[in-house]
């Protein structure tokens, strides 16, 4: 056995999935630890408004090209391998598990010292879902592998932001008596995301061989049911009587999670079905690697308080809609994109401050919505729920300011010129790919408001959706750009006049 060294040397650490939740949050706290940092991204647009972003060297590869992954390797003690796919469909475990076999044979090749990889806590001897099969495979592909491997497995990750505590957030706030499946009685041992953090960055400073598994969590074992009923104490809501039923079918249940929380169906089907069994640690054997972390590890309901305080504070660093699907991009001219192309624009001229302006297009989607008829803006977002999509309740990370990769309830920043532009990508379920495109210039002594709904539709199903939206445009988008320049107005003059001495 070997331990944590007394002071950590500093290594080269190459970290993938650095636009999810977790990696997002690792690489700020690798810096802090004196760690060289590297990050490998498919698309680094997404990581460029991180306030780390210049203190790493940026990687722009895919995990799927196993030689600029050796190259990307080159130099690398410890890599980081935090991804996992939500999503399903045929060959989705064979896909994940070959994904992983290209990164060990790289790693290798490079000369890595070791691999540390975030997979999730089961128990033994009993069928696996698909989601935890294969985590529980790739972390087998690395443990076999010649490079020494430190596989943590954690359950239920409590943190602002993450998926599980929106998930028990959301049920809890919406629902004062909860019809629920009987997992909901399943033993669950949550670790604050702090301390998923705190394992993870000392893992680079582990001496010797490891090369095996180690359970995490807080060790305190609660239902699912309790913990909603803790989570309910601690946000000052009434208790929640929470009714386990004989309900077996676990897409049913996913499918009642994705309609009553943020999370589409394509993730909350795994994460429903991660839950059909306990998920408590089998041992502690890290305490003999690692010790604790100071103060100890994270109580859940203190794990709950703390992501609640940061949320209200506005300060959420990552959120579980942080990793998006990759997409194209809007051509810089639609018009001759060679795609049929439909354009709705407005402008808007008012004598009020470009910066105003700007304000407000910021912090424009969650809880300050969209300026223009919201009841019609909450029944496109319902009618997006019921067919799989991200609908409207995603909300935004920060109220007041935004950078590119980040969600905007079904939208994502595609691109932000802070002051000047936001373009939004559509995540909805539509025939055909949307933007939304805000943007504000100084024009006399006053702005010139303009925006823009792009739609390039799929077939002739894209073109009938636009024609049947085109008398729900001719209210909103008017009423919209109408109603941001008076919004900007209002910030003007709600502020103190300039005083001379």
């Amino acid at each position: 056995m070997t331990a944590m060294s007394a002071t950590p040397t500093p290594r080269t650490v190459l970290v993938t999935g650095a636009t999810g939740y977790i990696g997002g949050r690792l690489v700020p706290k690798l810096l802090e630890a004196g760690h060289t940092v590297k990050v490998l991204v498919r698309s680094p647009d997404k990581i460029a408004g991180v306030p780390w972003r210049d203190k790493v060297e940026v990687v722009q590869s895919s995990l799927v090209d196993g030689d600029a992954l050796r190259e990307a390797l080159s130099g690398v003690d410890v890599f980081y391998y935090l991804v996992h796919s939500m999503a399903a469909g045929a060959g989705f475990e064979a896909k994940e598990k070959a994904m992983a076999r290209t990164a060990a044979d790289a790693a290798a090749a490079a000369g890595v010292q070791r691999i540390v990889y975030l997979g999730g806590l089961h128990p033994q001897g009993v069928e696996l879902s698909t989601h935890m099969r294969s985590r529980e495979a790739v972390g087998k592909v690395f443990l076999d592998s010649p490079v020494d491997a430190v596989v943590f497995q954690a359950g239920v990750v409590i943190g602002s932001g993450s998926a599980s505590f929106e998930m028990i957030r959301h049920l809890s706030e919406t629902l004062p008596l909860m019809p629920a499946p009987s997992w909901v009685r399943n033993r669950i041992e949550a670790i604050a995301v702090r301390d998923v953090l705190y394992y993870l960055v000392a893992a680079a400073s582990l001496e010797g061989t490891i090369n095996r598994t180690f359970d995490i969590g807080c060790r305190q074992v609660l239902t699912y049911a309790r913990m909603m009923q803790e989570y309910s104490a601690e946000a000052g809501l009434p208790y929640r009587v929470v009714l386990a039923l004989p309900i077996p079918a676990p897409k049913l249940a996913g499918i009642w999670v994705a309609l009553t929380t943020p999370i589409p169906w394509s993730m909350a089907v795994p994460l429903v079905q991660s839950l059909q069994h306990d998920a408590v640690s089998n041992e502690h054997d890290i305490d003999q690697y690692i010790p604790l972390p100071d103060g100890g590890l994270t109580p859940y309901r203190t794990a709950v308080a703390l992501a609640l305080g940061k949320e209200r504070d506005g300060q959420v660093e990552t959120t579980w809609a942080s990793a998006g699907a990759d997409s194209d991009p809007l051509p810089s001219d639609p018009e001759w994109a060679g795609h049929k192309v439909y354009i709705d624009e407005r402008t808007f001229h008012g004598d009020v401050d470009p910066a105003h302006v700007w304000t407000v297009i910021e912090g424009i989607g969650g809880r300050n919505g969209w300026y223009s008829l919201p009841l019609a803006w909450q029944v496109r977002g319902w009618l997006d729920k019921l067919t799989g999509g991200a609908g409207l309740l995603r909300g935004r990370r920060h109220p007041h300011t935004l950078a590119a990769g980040e969600v905007v309830d079904w939208w994502r920043v595609e691109r932000i010129e802070r002051g000047r532009l936001l373009r939004l990508r559509a995540e909805m379920r539509a025939p055909g790919r949307a933007w939304l495109e805000l943007s504000v210039e100084p024009e006399g002594a006053g702005s010139r408001y303009r925006q823009r709904a792009i739609f390039f539709p799929k077939g002739l199903s894209g073109r009938l959706y636009w024609l049947a939206v085109l008398p729900f445009h001719s209210l909103i988008f008017p009423a919209m750009a109408r109603n941001i320049t008076t919004t900007a107005r209002k910030l003007a003059d709600a502020e103190p006049a300039a005083t001379t001495p």
